[in-house]
């Protein structure tokens, strides 16, 4: 009964979403409702820690719907002004093939925005893009989802890694740095299939009757580049830590994509466009806007995420300037949510946005109509977000009970491993998988889990740093099917309603993913 109550918040979202197929923000309300109610007649959480995290959720939803507008905000600034056009042909120059396109924007740019942003952002970012070079809604967004994975260890310089294991007994510089190499370890088998299941995903669901052939003859490439990033990602994982691993791993990625494109190496000579948009039209105009001043921004964006988070008086400046912290809620210890504004990549993105239209000299009507077109959009997702965030801070703060019983996260773990026992490699990744699809973080999956995950490794005498690296890479594949990134990225995309579809075609991929984790966690401790 209690093992029912504390996966309430997964299997009732599930069952609604993606069984029922009810809109999310239908779904997520009557979701959080159930597990509220649950949490205070089964768990004994009382009314005041239930109120608490309730607003927690709210105040948390704050926070992403200003990355949310951000993103949204910089994309309709740069449709107005002509960039999102040269941008295109910029992409289409290299490849018209869409599945060479989807490696360029989802996986490899993407990999970069998450390295230097993480929180959601890359899908935000690269699921408009796609739909602007003609890709299907529904396609744009859950390949987005996918290819917003394997880089999620090393998101936002490396925070995973960095505040995840920090509350551990080994936690430090060192043990950070080992931990990071067997997460390239673990995904040199399980990362370097991602580009593939990325364009497979893509030909199956959106393709024309050949969706296996037409992905089969991708496959030399995808592996090609699969192996540059995650090949390269554990050299820089050995040479300087986790924090860079991402963006350098994904400017590798897209060095060595851009050449063999351009020059057709292991790419078939036939080009594949199926998943265009019905009626789609590709823009007549070309546009005389240079290439580098209509990717200004996204630079922009980068150096900035990156000088907020390494340069240490920048850091701390955006960090305390306007701090809107909301700690111990209603009187409840332990109870907080954290919002530095100028911190947020939400801020980054809006400032990028204004900056675009001084580089590429264009009137700041430009970004008027943009706010407003952003401002309309993410209303419905607003609500959408708060009953999902207000589900996941009661089923966080659980612990908080009457009862004495622990937290319905720990109540989950315990009862996985007492199942799995020294077979935990292979249910490690889904544990993180778990808490990155009901939080939507694997900052917060690995801070949660990590020390489960580590008394695991220790009673059955599994390599520690391979259970964890387990962890955190299943924690990235959770990012595939998390509620709120689901919502977000459908809101972007103008999919308000269709995120159980989303889930749908996101949830195999993910699955696999922890399998292809477990295995190589399996083979990586034979090794070790």
């Amino acid at each position: 009964m209690l093992m029912v109550v504390a996966l309430s918040a997964v299997i009732v979202p599930f069952l609604l979403l993606v069984l029922l197929r009810m809109p999310a923000i239908k779904g997520m309300s009557i979701s959080a409702v159930v597990v509220i109610i649950l949490a205070m007649t089964v768990w004994g959480m009382g009314g005041q820690v239930i109120a608490s995290s309730i607003l927690q959720g709210v105040h948390k939803t704050l926070t992403i719907l200003l990355i949310l507008f951000g993103a949204l905000v910089l994309l309709n600034t740069l449709r107005n002004t002509g960039a999102v056009t040269r941008i295109n042909q910029g992409f289409q120059s290299i490849s018209q093939d869409m599945r060479v396109q989807l490696i360029f924007v989802a996986f490899l740019f993407g990999s970069l925005i998450e390295g230097a942003a993480g929180f959601g952002a890359p899908a935000m970012v690269t699921a408009p893009l796609m739909l602007a070079l003609g890709f299907r809604p529904l396609a744009a967004v859950a390949t987005a989802l996918i290819a917003d994975s394997t880089a999620v260890a090393f998101g936002a310089v490396g925070t995973p890694v960095l505040v995840g294991l920090s509350t551990l007994p080994d936690a430090g510089t060192a043990f950070f740095k080992e931990v990071g190499v067997t997460v390239t370890l673990i995904d040199l088998f399980a990362g370097t299939f991602i580009p593939f299941i990325l364009i497979l995903v893509l030909t199956l669901f959106f393709g024309k009757g050949k969706g296996i052939k037409d992905a089969l003859v991708m496959l030399p490439w995808t592996l090609l580049i699969g192996i540059t990033y995650n090949g390269s990602a554990l050299l820089y994982a050995s040479l300087f830590g986790p924090e860079f691993v991402a963006i350098l791993g994904s400017l590798t990625g897209l060095v060595v994509a851009a050449i063999t494109a351009r020059k057709g190496w292991l790419l078939p000579s036939s080009v594949w466009t199926d998943a265009k948009q019905d009626n789609f039209e590709e823009s007549e105009e070309k546009s005389d806007m240079g290439l580098i001043r209509a990717w200004f921004p996204y630079i922009i964006v980068v150096i900035l995420l990156l000088l907020t988070r390494i340069v240490p008086w920048f850091k701390e400046f955006t960090q305390t300037a306007i701090d809107l912290t909301w700690s111990n809620i209603l009187g409840v210890e332990g109870i907080a949510s954290s919002w530095a504004v100028l911190y947020s990549p939400g801020t980054v993105l809006t400032v990028a946005a204004l900056l675009a239209l001084l580089v590429q000299r264009k009137s700041f009507g430009h970004f008027g109509r943009a706010a407003t077109q952003s401002l309309s959009t993410i209303k419905i997702t607003a609500v959408t977000l708060a009953a999902t965030l207000a589900m996941v801070h009661v089923f966080s703060n659980s612990g908080m009970n009457m009862k004495d019983l622990m937290s319905m996260p720990e109540y989950i773990a315990e009862g996985m491993a007492a199942a799995f026992g020294p077979r935990w490699i292979f249910a490690a990744p889904f544990l993180g998988e778990l808490g990155s699809f009901i939080t939507g973080s694997a900052t917060v999956s690995t801070l949660t889990f990590s020390p489960i995950q580590y008394n695991i490794a220790e009673a059955t005498d599994a390599n520690i740093k391979v259970v964890l690296a387990a962890q955190l890479v299943g924690a990235g594949a959770g990012n595939m099917i998390c509620v709120h990134n689901v919502v977000a990225a459908s809101a972007v995309a103008g999919m308000e309603g269709e995120e159980g579809n989303v889930i749908r075609k996101t949830l195999g991929p993910a699955l696999l993913y922890g399998v292809l984790v477990g295995m190589g966690g399996f083979i990586l401790m034979g090794i070790l």
